[in-house]
């Protein structure tokens, strides 16, 4: 018995602490601004490349 309720108390925390972390991503909107740098990012990154290279398919 002890040990259904060890378990069980387990689940709940890490249920309680993966709701606790989604829900902040999700109020904060921290998932658009990571995509918002990350493409920031990858602009910066291609446009400094050769732009008369053949692309090869």
């Amino acid at each position: 018995m002890k040990l259904l309720l060890k378990i069980v108390g387990k689940l709940i925390k890490w249920s309680v602490l993966i709701f606790g972390v989604l829900f902040t991503i999700y109020m904060l909107n921290l998932d658009m601004k990571l995509v918002g740098w990350l493409y920031k990012w990858l602009n910066r990154f291609h446009d400094r490349r050769d732009s008369q290279r053949d692309v090869a398919f």
